[in-house]
């Protein structure tokens, strides 16, 4: 391996492999996406796709969820870790935003909103076509990005950032490609002789070692 790897040509492989392929959220529309965003955190994607349909039927759009309660969202979504704290945020996005047309657009203004973080604010507006304003760091980027060498640490505010400092704007989709491929072929016991990122890959140069 190089002892200095040139990451925005690096990583073009990786961006191509998936480019085009949509986030492991089943969803329909926006709305539908930023319930799904804000559920899914720290529990599984399967999970809240699982659910959402029913859900979904009770609730079509921003202003039906803006009438709901604790009492009406449980039977939904108790089985969601967290999902006091996520009924609460729910209801808030939804009275705050209003109705489906007003679903904000931009880093600063989902941020703003409750129970949504950078790396769900990323997600939305990847999904949604906006230009990406950071880089989706979830925990199999955490993983991958300091095993690959473009990152190092375990806080996903400071790989996002490194990665940011990294890699030219146009190749922010980096952090979505990195979680495929975490989903995929980099996962906990990873299978590196089948990955396309081997011949610059800091963890599997070094021939494996816990990093």
């Amino acid at each position: 391996m190089p002892a200095v790897v040139n990451w925005p040509e690096a990583i073009k492989p990786l961006l191509k492999k998936y480019k085009d392929t949509k986030h492991p959220l089943e969803y329909g529309n926006l709305y539908q996406l930023v319930v799904m965003v804000v559920l899914s955190a720290q529990d599984s994607d399967r999970h809240i796709n699982q659910l959402a349909p029913e859900l979904f039927k009770a609730y079509p759009g921003m202003q039906a969820l803006s009438k709901a309660t604790p009492e009406t969202l449980q039977p939904f979504i108790g089985s969601v870790r967290n999902f006091g704290n996520k009924i609460k945020w729910l209801m808030e996005i939804s009275q705050t935003v209003k109705k489906d047309a007003n679903i904000p657009g931009t880093l600063e203004e989902l941020t703003a909103l409750p129970g949504i973080g950078r790396k769900s604010a990323n997600v939305i507006l990847r999904e949604s076509g906006k230009p990406a304003e950071g880089v989706i760091v979830d925990l199999h980027v955490v993983r991958v990005a300091p095993r690959l060498g473009i990152a190092s640490g375990s806080d996903p505010k400071k790989i996002e950032k490194q990665i940011m400092e990294t890699l030219p704007k146009k190749e922010w989709d980096a952090g979505m490609a990195m979680s495929f491929l975490g989903r995929e072929i980099c996962r906990p016991q990873p299978k590196c002789e089948i990955c396309l990122m081997n011949t610059v890959c800091a963890y599997y140069s070094h021939g494996k070692r816990e990093m």
